[in-house]
């Protein structure tokens, strides 16, 4: 009940919000929007007149045909009328829209186009008249002196075929030529009649009016058209020419398309407010169940989390802080699963620690057990034959006696080595003293160092190079490796085998590979002969027993040089695998 509850307050105030901004809108439109779009096109006519006149008062008023294209495209892009006069109300430049027609005895007439476009657009615009289409027109002639006459068209003849206008009565004069130029409206225009009535009604200027002109301030009036009571905006704009004389820029713009297409808008708007209104409600329904979906969800599996069920829980799939939420009660689900299991492993775990814990105490226990005696047997012998040298012994067995003192006494100090070593290794305080150095001749060295020992056994070191390479090793170390290796090989190889070394190297790496035939490694051991502790002989043989460090002496030494290293068991053997980075 209260999810709905959640949901439905929010689907009232989207409803509200929506509404509210929706009526906003419209009365906004209703009350400010036809006042704010006149002076928007009031200040965009002002300010584009005011260009045009500073343009203007530069150019040369000679060239006719520059200065009507200028005023055909004020008046395109402004959607105005414009003319320029004089202060009496006379036109310096009436019609910006006009035709020059060649008469085939090479005189010339103009024919303004803005009357006869104001009935005949539409038709005009169709005919697409061009520079050099034979043209007939049938006009009234007014004659200007020394300039080219001007013909007020009633009916055009384009191309001896497209007829434009009404039926011509025979009073009219007929003129027919070729079209000279051409300056017509890309926009469908306003009436042009209308400017001329706004020049008749305003002038002459009033007293007050010419003086402020005179002082070159600008005039806005609003005019109503006496024929259809249309509502118009005058704007005068007066400017100096060239000799001082001062002329007026008189602009008139129509506010009836602003008043038609408010008033359409509204029309529009009271039309939409239905639909509108049923589009808000689809719209709030939605945006409430989209935000409170995630809000329930999240509900129902905090519920769940109660009663510990964790498992059934699925995080949002969302990048924002629901999403987030989603995600932390998420991992708080996997973390309180995964502590719920470990509780009910604690003791099993417990049980498996003490037993692990016993086990290295047991291996601790059996090391130094084994060193002691390791270490007590030789001391032993030393003093023995030391006593016996001491009390005079036969002197055909002093040579004996002495040999077998330091041979027991090298023992001792191999092993004592192997202790030390052990424990710089492990205390992290070794620095290597890496060079390029080939395998294969540590190989021979160590193999050197342990001729005597293979030869008891008669056994045979064999290296084979696979496209050796040179690796980059503390040799003294590494030689470590390659001794205890042998001598752990030495150990549990038959007797009169091979121990054989192969060395494979390629760009990224060499592999080392010692292999002896023999006994293979109980499959449960086969992890623990790295251990510090460990001893694979259950008898205390001095002679192939160990003293259980060569091995992680040289797991030490492999993990000083971050190597690569394993064990495995062969059919007919043992296999050690390190692997040494370029």
């Amino acid at each position: 009940m209260r999810n709905r509850g959640i949901t439905f307050k929010l689907f009232i105030l989207t409803v509200i919000f929506f509404a509210s901004f929706y009526i906003l809108v419209l009365l906004s439109q209703v009350l400010f929007f036809n006042r704010f779009y006149q002076d928007y096109k009031v200040k965009k006519v002002e300010r584009d007149l005011y260009k045009f006149a500073q343009q203007y008062s530069h150019q040369n008023r000679d060239k006719n045909k520059e200065l009507a294209v200028s005023v055909a495209k004020f008046m395109n892009r402004n959607r105005t009328q414009l003319a320029i006069v004089d202060f009496e109300g006379n036109l310096v430049l009436g019609d910006p829209y006009r035709m020059t027609v060649e008469l085939p005895n090479h005189n010339k007439i103009t024919v303004p186009l803005s009357l006869f476009l104001n009935v005949n657009d539409e038709e005009l615009r169709k005919a697409n008249i061009q520079q050099g289409d034979p043209i007939t027109i049938w006009g009234e002639e007014y004659s200007r002196g020394n300039l080219d006459p001007i013909v007020y068209p009633e009916k055009i003849l384009v191309r001896h075929s497209l007829s434009i206008g009404e039926t011509s009565p025979d009073s009219l004069s007929v003129f027919s030529g070729v079209v000279e130029d051409i300056i017509a409206p890309t926009l469908k225009t306003q009436r042009q009649g209308l400017l001329y009535v706004a020049l008749n009604e305003l002038f002459p200027l009033s007293d007050e009016m010419k003086k402020e002109l005179n002082g070159m301030e600008e005039k806005e009036l609003q005019w109503v058209e006496p024929w259809s009571g249309t509502n118009n905006i005058i704007i005068m704009q007066p400017l100096v020419v060239s000799g001082g004389n001062k002329q007026i820029l008189f602009s008139v713009t129509s506010l009836q398309e602003i008043n038609d297409a408010n008033e359409a808008l509204r029309w529009f708007y009271i039309y939409l407010s239905g639909g509108g209104f049923i589009f808000i409600l689809i719209l709030a329904l939605y945006y409430s169940k989209m935000v409170t979906s995630p809000i329930v969800s999240l509900n129902e599996a905090a519920q769940k989390m109660v009663d510990f069920d964790f498992s059934s829980f699925k995080p949002l799939q969302q990048s924002d802080e629901l999403g987030s939420l989603s995600q932390n009660m998420y991992t708080m689900a996997q973390k309180l699963d995964k502590a719920l299991g470990e509780l009910q492993d604690a003791n099993q775990q417990l049980q498996n620690d003490m037993e692990q814990k016993e086990r290295i105490e047991m291996t601790q226990k059996s090391f130094f057990t084994n060193a002691s005696h390791e270490l007590k047997t030789p001391i032993s012998i030393i003093k023995s034959f030391a006593e016996g040298l001491q009390d005079g012994i036969n002197i055909d067995k002093q040579e004996h006696y002495i040999s077998v003192i330091i041979e027991e006494t090298e023992r001792m100090e191999m092993l004592i080595k192997d202790m030390l070593d052990l424990a710089r290794l492990e205390s992290g305080t070794i620095q290597l003293r890496k060079r390029s150095i080939l395998l294969s001749e540590l190989i021979d060295k160590s193999a050197n160092r342990l001729l005597y020992q293979l030869k008891a056994k008669g056994l045979e070191i064999i290296v084979i190079p696979v496209n050796e390479l040179p690796v980059l090793i503390d040799p003294d170390w590494f030689e470590q490796v390659i001794v205890n290796l042998t001598t752990n090989a030495i150990k549990h190889a038959d007797h009169g085998s091979d121990i054989l070394f192969e060395i494979h190297s390629d760009r990224q790496s060499s592999t080392l590979y010692v292999k002896n035939k023999g006994k293979t490694i109980p499959e449960p051991q086969i992890n623990l002969i790295w251990e510090r502790f460990y001893r694979g002989e259950a008898s205390r043989s001095r002679q192939t027993g160990g003293t259980g460090l060569g091995l992680s002496i040289v797991q030490q030494i492999l993990d000083l040089h971050h190597c690569e290293y394993s064990v495995t068991n062969l059919d007919d053997g043992v296999q050690f695998m390190v692997k040494i980075n370029h």
